[in-house]
């Protein structure tokens, strides 16, 4: 008896560590991706990323019995899959590695925060989903807080119009991640390993559509010459941060709960923050800090009002 619970309580500390390693590798795609849109162009970043990832979650996918995990699908659910992937793998990685071009990686990293505010809003405004006081509270505190880290200490420039570009075309990835995270729901019959592969591929195969007609051939041309640095950034956005992280998250969702498993996700923007600083040399001033700490605070907020 003393045994088994020994082993348990190991069990969940490996699930919490691999929790761990997904916000951590997470927090890693900002000051890579960074790394990646200095050297390349962000259309073909974007594309090689999925390319990579797409093919290692089609062998899993393959090795997980996918055909008969999926079924058949009707038009409608092929069509929501369809959307899925130009908002949340071609809509959000363009605006992530075009965002990335202009704005810090640790800066950047602080809209994760307005991921579930965006996400919860669009639940109460198309689905109906009731939003409770704590919930409100967390998306004030969340959206202060990202907004303050965006604008380096000076927030009313939203409100005056003054946000840069880099700035804005970076929420971009807070409204694709919001739109795609509704439209999966409407894709519930399907396994989540199933949704992900699949949107890969057709994100993917956008990507390089989008690519060769507006970077043109000449981007792929310039591959030979890309540094040892990118293609590591490259290889680590694609086996890290997108099909090893997915699958610790999977298996902290099958053991603990989404909830629970979700609740790490409020750590992403710490790690954002403190690789871009270590890798890259980014300074972490007082506005950064202090809206970094009104973010993780509203989102553990908003997490704790949804559980309620």
């Amino acid at each position: 008896m003393i045994q088994s619970l020994v082993f348990a309580d190991k069990a969940r500390a490996g699930v919490y560590l691999r929790l761990l390693g997904m916000a951590a590798l997470w927090g890693a795609s900002w000051p890579m991706g960074r790394v990646v849109v200095l050297t390349m162009p962000p259309l073909l970043g974007a594309c090689l990323r999925f390319v990579f990832a797409s093919t290692l979650l089609m062998v899993w996918w393959l090795h997980a019995g996918g055909p008969k995990r999926m079924g058949r699908l009707s038009l409608r659910q092929w069509g929501a899959l369809a959307m899925a992937s130009a908002t949340g793998i071609f809509g959000y990685a363009l605006f992530f590695m075009w965002g990335l071009q202009h704005v810090p990686a640790g800066r950047a990293a602080m809209v994760i925060a307005l991921n579930p505010a965006a996400t919860l809003l669009l639940a109460a405004v198309f689905l109906r989903e009731r939003l409770n006081a704590p919930i409100l509270f967390g998306m004030a505190l969340a959206m202060v807080g990202a907004v303050t880290a965006l604008s380096v200490g000076e927030p009313w420039k939203l409100i005056q119009g003054g946000m840069g570009s880099g700035e804005l075309i970076v929420l971009g990835c807070v409204a694709c991640w919001a739109i795609y995270t509704l439209i999966g729901r409407q894709l519930q019959s399907m396994d989540s390993l199933s949704i992900t592969t699949m949107t890969a591929l057709m994100g993917a195969a956008m990507l390089f559509v989008a690519s060769w007609v507006v970077e043109g051939p000449r981007a792929w041309a310039t591959l030979a010459q890309t540094p040892a640095t990118t293609w590591l950034s490259i290889v680590g956005l694609a086996l890290g941060a997108t099909v090893l992280a997915y699958a610790w998250f999977l298996d902290g969702v099958k053991t603990l709960g989404a909830s629970a498993a979700a609740a790490f996700i409020s750590l992403v923007p710490i790690f954002g923050v403190l690789f871009s600083s270590l890798w890259l040399g980014e300074r972490i001033d007082l506005s950064l800090a202090v809206g970094g700490a009104f973010a993780v605070v509203g989102m553990l907020v908003m997490h704790w009002g949804r559980k309620r």
